[in-house]
C-alpha cells in the first residue's frame, strides 16, 4: 500500500545548483526504501525532507503522505494507511483515511505527521549524557506516566532488543560510540514510529560494530513491519536491509529497483585505489624511545596509557599506528603532537638539519615544530559561518592575497580528490551545504593547506563512504609526492592501513608488541582485533 509519494520534487540551496533534480518516487508502507550514491548526491538531503525539517522544504513538487488520521480535531493522531477505519489508539475515535501535501499541509497536521518519525543520524547520538541508559528510553517516552511499570518493562523490552540490556543502569557518557548508537535507537522506537529514517546511522563506528547495528536495525525495525529510509556508504547494507534501492547521481535517480542490481551497477563506478609504491625510507624524523604516560585514576588506579613505546618514523613515510580502542595510540599521538607531556622517555621531532626535544614546552623548544604539524582529528568540523575559502584560509590565519588564495585553494581541493572543474565552485559553498564526505575532504584539505611537515590523522575512515575512502587514499599518496610530506595515520581499520601505509607498529594495553609492514602485523592480530580492525 502506497505510504508516501514524492512528485517533481526539486532543491537547491541559496540559489545555487540543485540538489535534488525532478526525484519521483513512491514508498510503500512497511517497506525499506535504500538510498545509494557518492557523497554529495542529495542522500542526507532527501532523508531531512522527509523528516519535515525546516531548511530542506522543496523549492517545487510535492511530499504526499497517505494515512489514516483520527477524525478527531483535537487528537489528530496519525497511523499508516492500513489501520484506515480502527479505532484510535489515543482517543478511541475513528481513524479516516487522509492524503496530505506534507510541507502544504497545516501546522497541526504537519506536527501531527512529524511525530509518527523518527530519525538516526550519523554524528548526533542525541542522549542525556548524565543519565542512565534506562532514563534515556524512558525519557523518549514522553513525561506522562514516564516511570509507570508498563512503560519500564517496555524501555527493558526495546533495549533488549538492541542488545543493551547489559547497560540498563549505565551513565550515558560512559558508552564506547556503537553503544550509544544502539541506545539511540531505542530511544526512537520508543516513540512507536510510523516511519523510521536512517541517516549513514553507522558512519562513525567500526565495521565490526556496524554489523552488529545493522543486524539491530533488521531484527528491531524491517521485522517488525515499520517502514524505513536508509542511506549508507557500505553497499552491502543496501541487499541486507533495502527492499528497494534508488542510486542519486548529482541530484539525480539514475538507477533504481532489485537491490542487487543496482548496488552491482554501483560498484562497478567505484575507482580503484592506487596501490602504495614502496620507498627505502631511510631519514629519521621523529625518534621516540621508552616514552611513557602513566596516569593516576581514584577508580582505576595507576592508568599505563603508553608504557615503553620505541620507534623511528622516516621523512616522507606513511606510518599506521593501530590497535583497538584504549590500545594507547591517540596518548602517543598527543604526546608526538605536544599536547601532553610525557612521564618519562624521549621524544624528538626534527626541523631542518636540528632535532628538538618534543618535551620541552616553548618558543624556542617544541614551539618552533608544532607550526609544521597538522592534525585531522576524528571529530572534525569546519567553521560553520564561513564558506569553503574562508575555513581554507581566514578562520585558520592563512594570509594570502585574495587571488593567490582562490588558486591555491582550488588546488588543495584538488589534491583531496575534488574535480578540478569543481574545486573553484566549491570555494563559495557554505559547510552545511556540504556532503559528509565533502566536509571531510575539506577539513583534510584545511590541514595540507599549511603545508604541515608531518600530518596526524586519527581514524580518518569513520565517515566514508567507499568512494571517498578511495578519493582519500588516493589523496593521501598524492600529497606524499607532490608535497614532501610524513603521514602518521592513527587508525582501527587496518584494510586501510594495508592500502596506504608504508609501516606499521601494533599497540595493545600501552605497550608497542610489533613493528613491520602492514601485512606483516595482519598476521600479529588476536582473533577480537581481525573482527574489529578486518572487513573481511
Amino acid at each position: 500500500m502506497s505510504f508516501i509519494t514524492l512528485k517533481n520534487i526539486n532543491k537547491s540551496f541559496k540559489e545555487r545548483e540543485y540538489v535534488l533534480k525532478d526525484i519521483n518516487l513512491t514508498i510503500e508502507e512497511g517497506t525499506t526504501l535504500g538510498i545509494l550514491g557518492r557523497s554529495g548526491a542529495g542522500k542526507s538531503v532527501l532523508i531531512n525532507m522527509l523528516r519535515g525539517t525546516k531548511e530542506y522544504e522543496p523549492d517545487s513538487g510535492d511530499v504526499i503522505f497517505n494515512i489514516a488520521m483520527c477524525e478527531n480535531d483535537k487528537c489528530l493522531h496519525v497511523e499508516t494507511p492500513s489501520k484506515v477505519g480502527e479505532k484510535c489508539p489515543l482517543c478511541g475515535g475513528e481513524l479516516k483515511s487522509r492524503e496530505l501535501s506534507f510541507w502544504k499541509a497545516d501546522r497541526l497536521e504537519k506536527a501531527a505527521i512529524r511525530r509518527r518519525i523518527s530519525i538516526m543520524l550519523q554524528r548526533n547520538f542525541a542522549l542525556y549524557d548524565e543519565d542512565t541508559v534506562i532514563d534515556n528510553v524512558l525519557k523518549a517516552m514522553g513525561d506522562e506516566g514516564r516511570y509507570e511499570e508498563e512503560n519500564i518493562y517496555r524501555s527493558i523490552e526495546l533495549l533488549e532488543m538492541v542488545q543493551m540490556s547489559h547497560r540498563v543502569t549505565h551513565i550515558a557518557r560512559d558508552l564506547s560510540g556503537g553503544e550509544k548508537q544502539r541506545v539511540v535507537l531505542a530511544r526512537q522506537l520508543a516513540k512507536s514510529p510510523s516511519l523510521f529514517l536512517a541517516d549513514e546511522p553507522t558512519g562513525t563506528l567500526d565495521p565490526q560494530t556496524a554489523e552488529k547495528l545493522h543486524k539491530t536495525l533488521e531484527d528491531s525495525v524491517k521485522d517488525e513491519g515499520i517502514t524505513m529510509v536508509i542511506n549508507s556508504h557500505w553497499p552491502e547494507v543496501m541487499k541486507q536491509l533495502a527492499d528497494y534501492v534508488i542510486w542519486l547521481d548529482e541530484g539525480k535517480i539514475v538507477e533504481e529497483g532489485d537491490p542487487d542490481e543496482v548496488v552491482a551497477k554501483f560498484v562497478e563506478t567505484i575507482p580503484e585505489a592506487e596501490k602504495v609504491v614502496k620507498h627505502d625510507h631511510t631519514t629519521p624524523e621523529v625518534k621516540i624511545e621508552n616514552i611513557k604516560k602513566h596516569y593516576y585514576s581514584i577508580e582505576r588506579g595507576v592508568v599505563k596509557a603508553v608504557d615503553g613505546v620505541s620507534l623511528t618514523i622516516n621523512h616522507s613515510e606513511i606510518y599506521g599506528i593501530v590497535g583497538l580502542s584504549g590500545s594507547g595510540k591517540t596518548t602517543l599521538t598527543k604526546m608526538m603532537m605536544g599536547l601532553t607531556d610525557p612521564s618519562s622517555g624521549e621524544l624528538e621531532i626534527r626541523l631542518g638539519d636540528n632535532w628538538v626535544d618534543m618535551k620541552k614546552a616553548g618558543p624556542l623548544n617544541r614551539g618552533r615544530v608544532t607550526p609544521y604539524l597538522g592534525l585531522l582529528h576524528q571529530e572534525y568540523s569546519l567553521y560553520p559561518h564561513r564558506d569553503v575559502l574562508g575555513n581554507l584560509t581566514d578562520a585558520i590565519s592563512l594570509n594570502l592575497p585574495a587571488e593567490f588564495a582562490k588558486i591555491k585553494a582550488a588546488h588543495i581541493l584538488e589534491t583531496v580528490g575534488f574535480e578540478k572543474e569543481k574545486s573553484m565552485a566549491m570555494l563559495s559553498k557554505w559547510p552545511d551545504e556540504l556532503s559528509g564526505g565533502e566536509r571531510h575532504r575539506v577539513a583534510l584539505a584545511q590541514v595540507l593547506i599549511k603545508e604541515p611537515n608531518i600530518i596526524v590523522l586519527d581514524e580518518p575512515t569513520g565517515t566514508m563512504d567507499p568512494i571517498t575512502r578511495i578519493i582519500v587514499t588516493n589523496s593521501i599518496l598524492k600529497a606524499r609526492e607532490e608535497l614532501d610530506q610524513t603521514f602518521i595515520i592513527i587508525s582501527h581499520d587496518m584494510d586501510f592501513v594495508l592500502d596506504v601505509c608504508d609501516k606499521a607498529s601494533l599497540m595493545r594495553g600501552g605497550k608497542l608488541l610489533k613493528t613491520g609492514t602492514p601485512e606483516e602485523i595482519v598476521k600479529e592480530l588476536t582473533g577480537e582485533e581481525k573482527e574489529d580492525m578486518l572487513r573481511g
